[in-house]
């Protein structure tokens, strides 16, 4: 790489002087944990989304467990996932004790197939967890169509799809409404807002609600904000297991101002996003990421499936030796040891799985996408050059 060349990395996250005061706002107020600015947070949020209530947590694995212990997943248990994903989505299920029964992805949108959920059903199956992968919604409708016919509640792992929306009964309605039972958000820097790390829970449960607000502070039977604010001497009781899960008011301070930005950023991504399907669509054997007509992705990735003939660390390599960051495709927790050794089922029968240690002959789209695509750039300021310099040496990497 070129002394002149600037480094391209794969995410930047927006913030400025607005993000500053906000942060120093809290600080100066000398409240600067959970209260006043994650009460307003959580009430714009909701707002923007369309759900009823929205609760702050320190990020989204526990925003996860939450949604989890609320819908009654208990030691034992089986819920339905997907193994490409960040690890934390799988993790969330062990936290309850129960078992993540994995499920394949559809190739085109890197989001579970509904077409194989209702086979991975069985008597002990509690809840779906579903993921909106880099930001494209998965098919809530057919999802929900199964969970529905089963009973069985759905969880939307949103970390990423913030900003995102679905087509649904003929309008256009953000991810996080929600559409199943709860969805969890992140705001960690790679995510479209950020606060620095941060967490999320959308329902239009109160009594869910209500939960993961005694939960995200150790089962406290008092707020902060209530026991400080009394005029007389209150003592809290903790009536049940709780947890440190809880966001700072300089956390969300920054949130609302990240908040206010989220339009912008997202239209900004989605027409960069428009610019790579351009700019690269004369490579062959190349695979663009699909956007399904009922859903309008954030682009909080761009994910491309690399041809056959094209070796997927090499041209990471290639990337960045040209001062190019790139990823590789989406992880599948099947395949790290920790999920090796852990008794998961994925055979039919769902009492043991036969396949080999990191590979799992019911998840081989996971397992091509890990290992045949990459995740290119993309960031709010990102300019007409720096995508341009992208485009050309991704070509190059590809032999074109």
């Amino acid at each position: 790489m070129s002394e002149k060349m600037q480094y391209i990395p794969i995410a930047k996250p927006w913030m400025g002087e607005p993000e500053a005061e906000a942060a120093k706002r809290a600080i100066m107020s000398g409240w600067v944990t959970q209260g006043p600015e994650v009460t307003a947070f959580e009430q714009e949020f909701a707002a923007y989304v369309g759900s009823k209530y929205a609760c702050a947590v320190s990020n989204c694995t526990t925003a996860l467990h939450l949604a989890l212990l609320a819908v009654g997943v208990q030691p034992g248990d089986e819920v339905i996932t997907v193994s490409h994903s960040y690890i934390a989505t799988a993790n969330s299920i062990r936290y309850c004790g129960a078992v993540p029964v994995f499920v394949d992805i559809e190739p085109q949108t890197y989001n579970i197939n509904p077409i194989l959920i209702a086979d991975a059903i069985s008597d002990r199956t509690r809840a779906i967890l579903v993921v909106h992968q880099i930001g494209m919604p998965c098919d809530l409708k057919a999802i929900l169509d199964v969970a529905h016919s089963h009973n069985l509640p759905v969880i939307e792992d949103a970390a990423c799809a913030i900003g995102s929306e679905i087509l649904w009964n003929g309008q256009w309605e953000k991810i996080g409404k929600p559409h199943g039972d709860i969805a969890c958000f992140s705001f960690h820097p790679r995510k479209i807002i950020s606060t620095g790390d941060g967490g999320m829970l959308t329902t239009n449960n109160p009594e869910w609600d209500k939960q993961f607000r005694l939960w995200r502070q150790h089962g406290m039977s008092v707020p902060d904000t209530v026991r400080h604010g009394a005029k007389q001497v209150i003592f809290e009781s903790y009536p049940m297991l709780g947890y440190n899960y809880r966001m700072t008011d300089i956390q969300a301070a920054v949130g609302r101002e990240q908040l206010k930005r989220l339009p912008e950023i997202v239209e900004r991504r989605r027409y960069l996003a428009q610019q790579y399907q351009e700019k690269l669509a004369d490579v062959p054997g190349l695979k663009l990421p699909t956007e399904p007509a009922w859903a309008r992705s954030n682009w909080q990735s761009y994910c491309v499936r690399l041809p056959d003939k094209c070796d997927q660390v090499e041209v990471m390599q290639v990337m960045l030796d040209a001062g190019i960051a790139t990823r590789r495709g989406i992880m599948c927790a099947h395949r790290e040891p920790a999920y090796q050794i852990e008794a998961w089922s994925c055979s039919t029968s769902r009492e043991t799985c036969n396949c080999e240690p990191g590979s799992c002959q019911r998840l081989t789209e996971s397992e091509q996408a890990q290992d045949r695509a990459i995740i290119l750039p993309l960031f709010h300021h990102m300019t007409e050059e720096e995508q341009n310099r992208v485009v050309e040496e991704l070509k190059k990497a590809c032999q074109v």
